[in-house]
């Protein structure tokens, strides 16, 4: 009896360990997070020459002077930026990851298509990734209509 009871506690002590190995673990936290559609500065170290960026579908970088880097979301997901000297030796590198908007979002689903609108207090439509085809056309259009009239109002210096 003590060997059946000694067998069923070593199988569930290595049953424990099996599900620890393969259970899924958490990604990392991303060393730079981004909001889509916002900036965030970044410095970069002293003596970088050159700087990568792994995806410039998710995010897009602008050297600044005074050593920053200004990271802007393009499009969700997660990327690298490495920043190199003269020589080729890598002096940072950093993930950077773009999540979608917070605060007040509401996303409204019409079968498959969907429509994102910013309710701050008043709900307005909003340009979001992964919106339906017709609703962030006509957003792209109506808001490129509105900045060219904008465009064509201004005073000329």
């Amino acid at each position: 009896m003590a060997s059946v009871f000694r067998q069923l506690i070593l199988a569930l002590i290595f049953a424990c360990c099996a599900v620890a190995v393969i259970a899924p673990k958490q990604a990392p936290a991303a060393d730079v997070t981004v909001i889509l559609d916002q900036a965030k500065l970044l410095k970069l170290p002293e003596r970088a020459a050159t700087i990568v960026l792994g995806n410039p579908l998710i995010a897009d970088v602008s050297l600044q002077p005074g050593g920053l880097v200004v990271v802007t979301g393009k499009g969700y997901g997660l990327t690298n930026l490495i920043a190199l000297d003269r020589a080729g030796a890598v002096l940072m590198e950093k993930s950077v990851e773009v999540q979608g908007p917070g605060g007040d979002i509401v996303v409204v689903y019409r079968g498959v298509e969907r429509g994102t609108y910013s309710c701050t207090p008043d709900c307005e439509r909003r340009i979001t990734l992964g919106d339906g085809n017709a609703f962030f056309d006509a957003i792209i259009n109506e808001t490129g209509a509105r900045n060219g009239m904008a465009q064509a109002a201004a005073p000329v210096r």
